[in-house]
Parts: C-alpha cells; sequence; structure tokens
C-alpha cells in the first residue's frame, strides 16, 4: 500500500517540477512514506530522520518530510522534535507541492486531515518497478472493521471504493505499457463497493480486460471472503491462485478479544472453501503472538490451526500496543515480552517447517513464472514467482524481466523453490 501511495506522490510532485534522485546527496527534499501497524516499523523511521538530518545540518534548504501512517498518528511529537518541516497524513498526498512551498526552518507544514471522499483515482501513478513487471493498483482506502489491536482505522481513514471504471482504465494502461502482472489492493477488498459493483465483478472485468496479464490481489479479511470471488478465480486464469487470509489468532476468545467477528470454525470453512474451488491454491497468513491476556491454551489453539491449515507461508509478530486502539485503552498489554518472544519463537518454527513441507510438495511440479529479473546470490540464474507466490530460482541466461517461463522443481528450501527450465522451456502460456 505505502509502494501504490509513493507513486502517486512522485506523480503529484511530477506535475510541479520535482524530479526523482536516487542519491540522498543531491536531494533537496527527502521523505519518508511510513506505517504504523507495528512499533518496530515507527522506531526506524525515528531512526531514518536522525540520518535525513544529516543532509539538512551538511545542505541549508534541505527538507524532510514523513508522511503517511506515522505522520498522521505522531503528527504532534515529529513536528516538536525540530527535525521535520512537513507532515502529511495519507489523504494530504494533493497539498504536498503548497506544503513544500511553504515549508522551512522556522515554518514547519501539517496537513493530516483525514478524508471520505480521496481515492486519488484520476491520478496516473509514476511506477516504482522500473523493469515495468509489476504494478500496483489501489481500488479503495481505509477501514471499517476497526480491529482491536490496529491503528489503521485512525491513520487511514472510513472505507471508500474507487470508481471501477477508473481500475478499469489504469488496470489497461499497465497492460499496454507493458506490465505483466498488477495486483489490487485494498484494506480489506472483499469490502470493495462501488454502486452495484462488488470485488467479485470488479476482479472479472480486470482479469478480462487485460488477458495477458496476471491478476492478484491483497487482502482479503476472512469475515468477507465469498465464494463468488473463489468462483471468479477458478475460472479465469490469470488470476493467480494465491489468497493472504490473515487470521491473527487461532483461539476463538483471541479472536473476539481482537474484534475479528469471525470465529476459528468460520476460518477453517474459508480454507475448506478455497481447496474445494481451487485444490493448488496456496494460502498465506498473519498471526499475533501474546496478544493481551493469551493464556498457553489460546498459543496452542494457534499452533494446531497452523497444523491443521498448512499455511504456505505466514508473516508472524508479537503483540506491539499501538497508542489510541480499542485494545490500548481497554486492555492490558500483560504478556511478559520474554512469553511472547518464546510464543513467536514456536509459531515460526512450526511454519518454517510447514513452508518446507509445502514446497517439497511441489518438487517435480512445472510452473509459469514471472521472471522478476537475475537472482541476487547468482547473475546466472533468474528468479521470479510462480502463481502460487513462491520464488523460483534457476539457470538462464536467454530470458528477461517480464517474461513467463515454464520450470520444473528439482528441489527446494523453505523459502524457495530450485528449478531449472521445463522441457518446453521458452515463452510460456500464462496459466499455472
Amino acid at each position: 500500500m505505502n509502494v501504490a501511495d509513493t507513486e502517486v506522490v512522485f506523480a503529484l510532485l511530477g506535475k510541479c517540477g520535482y524530479e526523482r534522485t536516487e542519491n540522498i546527496e543531491e536531494a533537496d527534499v527527502i521523505m519518508a512514506n511510513t506505517c504504523s501497524v507495528r512499533d518496530n516499523a515507527e522506531q526506524r523511521i525515528l531512526g531514518r530522520i536522525e540520518q535525513f538530518n544529516i543532509q539538512r545540518r551538511k545542505r541549508p534548504g534541505v527538507l524532510v518530510g514523513i508522511l503517511g501512517c506515522m505522520a498522521e498518528r505522531m503528527k504532534e511529537e515529529l513536528l516538536e522534535t525540530g527535525k521535520v518541516d512537513v507532515v502529511a497524513g495519507p489523504d494530504a498526498y494533493r497539498s504536498l507541492p503548497v506544503l513544500l512551498q511553504n515549508a522551512g526552518p522556522d515554518a514547519p507544514q501539517i496537513n493530516v486531515q483525514l478524508s471520505r471522499e480521496e481515492t486519488y483515482a484520476e491520478i496516473v501513478p509514476v511506477r516504482l518497478d522500473r523493469n515495468g513487471v509489476s504494478a500496483f493498483i489501489s481500488i479503495m482506502r481505509g477501514c471499517n472493521n476497526v480491529c482491536s489491536y490496529c491503528v489503521v482505522p485512525y491513520t487511514r481513514g472510513a472505507e471508500r471504493s474507487r470508481d471501477f471504471h477508473s481500475i478499469v482504465r489504469e488496470a489497461c494502461d499497465c497492460a499496454q505499457k507493458g506490465y505483466r502482472e498488477i495486483t489490487l489492493l485494498g484494506q480489506n477488498v472483499d469490502s470493495y463497493k462501488y454502486e452495484d459493483c462488488n470485488f467479485a465483478a470488479l476482479l472479472k472485468m480486470v482479469a478480462e480486460a487485460c488477458p495477458g496479464v496476471r491478476v492478484r490481489f491483497s487482502t482479503s479479511n476472512p469475515q468477507d471472503i465469498s465464494d463468488e470471488v473463489l468462483e471468479v478465480m477458478a475460472s479465469h486464469d490469470n488470476i493467480c491462485h494465491h489468497i493472504h487470509l490473515p487470521v491473527q489468532s487461532g483461539s476463538d476468545r483471541m479472536l473476539e478479544k481482537m474484534r475479528r467477528r469471525y470465529t476459528r470454525a468460520w476460518y477453517l470453512d474459508r480454507v475448506a472453501a478455497i481447496r474445494r474451488y481451487m485444490p493448488d491454491c496456496a494460502i498465506s497468513t498473519d498471526v499475533i503472538a501474546g496478544f493481551c491476556s493469551e493464556t498457553e491454551e489460546d498459543h496452542r489453539d494457534t499452533l494446531s490451526l497452523f497444523e491443521e491449515v498448512g499455511f504456505d507461508a505466514a508473516y508472524m509478530f508479537y503483540y506491539s500496543e499501538r497508542p489510541g486502539t480499542l485494545a490500548a485503552r481497554k486492555y492490558p498489554d500483560d504478556v511478559p515480552q520474554d512469553v511472547k518472544t518464546r510464543r513467536l519463537e514456536e509459531i515460526i518454527a512450526v511454519q518454517n517447517r510447514l513452508s518446507l513441507e509445502s514446497n517439497q510438495r511441489d518438487v517435480g511440479k512445472t510452473f509459469t513464472v514471472l521472471v522478476e529479473g537475475p537472482s541476487k546470490r547468482n547473475p546466472a540464474e533468474l528468479c521470479g514467482r510462480a502463481g502460487n507466490n513462491k520464488m523460483c530460482v534457476w539457470p538462464d541466461t536467454e530470458h528477461r524481466a517480464g517474461d513467463f517461463v515454464d520450470v520444473t522443481v528439482l528441489s527446494c528450501t523453505q523459502a524457495t523453490l530450485i528449478c531449472r527450465l521445463a522441457d518446453n522451456g521458452s515463452d510460456a502460456a500464462l496459466t499455472d
């Protein structure tokens, strides 16, 4: 989401004469687009601000800006440091040219006003993927779920969906410019609703408007993902068979306290539905260890859910209290840090094994992979993701970023499928 927002910022500033530079030493404006989901992300940005201010001291006139969710949440604190010239929330990017024009050492500028209408629908983003392979398209902004641990509704505001016409136009524009994959983005894509168009209808429109482009989406909410969406996925070869379905906990008591609005049984039913429509569909998840009052029994429920589902991948974190959330106001953060850490390590150990087992089941299979570029470890190898979102690496000096290639899996690690070009391994079809 922050990548997509940054692309909007570059477009807005580009219209006003700003040019992007990769060299911080020559930048007149240095900005960070930030996330507040976890405390660790904010601490990293506070460290970055110190680095930015080295340039500010060396070159008077350099402006430092903080954008996004952290700007929305910590607005006063950021300005009080005297180390930030511009603070702009996620709905205030149109005002950046004016804020930068008026900013100075003694005149910090701020706009953190949230909007119920802003979607940046007509802005043509400046894509950050310079290989021209993958593009992000934001289909909606904000969130109405107000999970008790989550700061997003307070930093990104209420849900609002983009006009589906503008989304399809942007997708077609990406296809015409040679992008081979698009990802539809939203805090909860299943809540998308514009006039009488829901997410299933939008997904179908995009897939059919761009038949040569691979389509992904993120993120789904277990309480909302519908059979209609699964039917669309199963019936279109260019929609990737991968669903990110955050569970957060395997304990019904924790799910209720988190205000997740579904039960363990509901979640497992949705997993069963996914596999009924698409037996080959990969499922990844998010989980929080050590949420308020979590017991060993709650923790074991999470471990057993992981075993029952057999996730292909997971993003795993221990709970960090977010100021202003319902949990911060209502529930004490009473699980000791060493217990949180130990439980998180146990979840990671289970998922590492499950990821390896999932990858081992793919040995011998052939997948269509979208080439992303050279492998970081070996320039004689290429890497890219299969439709199930698994990273593949194989020896190849013939293809380049943006090609679809068939590869056969020879072996694996828990994170990567080690492959070779399939026997027909020239230009591949889009199907997996």
